[in-house]
């Protein structure tokens, strides 16, 4: 995985294939979501980034609330999606 999040272009092309898997298999957008925010925070706790886009978005991350950041997983699932 580390290799993935060396580029941020890289990360969210893998991150869009996990979605579009996802869907394929039938997950909701919901369930899609909610394990965007779990790895969200595995990698919060356990990666350091490894350029500024994932600062950044580490940063809004360690900013925000519990819902904040529900909303921030969702968002970056919607532009992977939107890709």
């Amino acid at each position: 995985m580390s290799t993935v999040l060396t580029n941020f272009e890289t990360w969210k092309q893998f991150l869009a294939d996990r979605v579009a898997q996802g869907k394929q298999a039938g997950l909701s957008e919901d369930t899609i979501s909610n394990l965007a925010f779990e790895i969200g925070s595995f990698l919060d706790e356990k990666v350091d980034p490894k350029n500024g886009e994932e600062r950044l978005l580490k940063e809004l991350w360690d900013a925000g609330n519990d819902e904040e950041r529900r909303t921030l997983a969702r968002l970056m699932v919607k532009l992977v999606s939107n890709s």
